[in-house]
């Protein structure tokens, strides 16, 4: 199970020492690695950037406590793909189907943003749940540059070869695909460069080439 995920992993010095001053600011935090969330065997795999210092660094959960997890799970709830439209904290009732969420990075950065190195030294946990999921696993989508360029990376594709745009639709082997999206952080939804319906129009899109609509 550690070469997917390791709650104890501190590959990264940086992110460890963040980590460890995050849990003397805010105790009753998680503030360790932040494993996965969702269906066993998804259909669709979601590749978001990292953990939300008072989201997933204090939850445990992905996407779940924070601003960028409103747009994330209504939107999934609409489609039929969480069974709620809110995710509050790790252990509350919600339940993705057909979906699972992983990050870049699983350790909170400063600032929300991962080095380049950091990004690469927690791929091996990426590029290990992405093998286990393969047999399932028909499209994913990036939620953002890094996560797209992290699935890249652990896929073993260039990046010169799929490009970084939103909206953009990339057909990887054996009938695979990568869609790309904004990431749907508070400072994307605000100014409007990602809206709810280019959002929704992504994932509607990501359920169709799965089979699930």
């Amino acid at each position: 199970m550690t070469d997917i995920y390791d709650p104890e992993c501190t590959r990264c010095p940086r992110l460890a020492s963040y980590l460890a001053e995050c849990h003397a600011r805010y105790p009753g935090y998680w503030c360790r690695p932040v494993a996965s969330f969702g269906d066993e065997a998804p259909s669709i795999v979601l590749v978001g950037l990292a953990p939300g210092l008072h989201g997933a660094n204090r939850t445990g959960r992905p996407f779940t406590g924070d601003f960028a997890g409103i747009l994330l799970y209504e939107t999934l709830y609409a489609l039929g793909l969480s069974t709620r439209r809110e995710s509050v904290s790790a252990d509350d009732p919600l339940r993705l189907r057909g979906v699972r969420i992983v990050n870049s990075v699983k350790c909170v950065p400063p600032a929300n943003k991962p080095l380049p190195e950091e990004v690469r030294r927690c791929n091996g946990y990426l590029q290990a749940e992405l093998a286990q999921l393969r047999p399932s696993a028909r499209v994913l989508v990036a939620l953002g540059r890094v996560g797209h360029d992290a699935a890249l990376l652990a896929l073993g594709f260039k990046r010169s070869a799929f490009p970084f745009s939103h909206g953009a639709e990339h057909r990887l082997e054996a009938g695979r695909f990568l869609l790309d999206s904004y990431h749907c952080s508070r400072y994307n939804t605000q100014t409007r460069r990602l809206t709810e319906s280019m959002f929704r129009a992504v994932l509607e899109r990501a359920c169709e080439l799965a089979g699930l609509r």
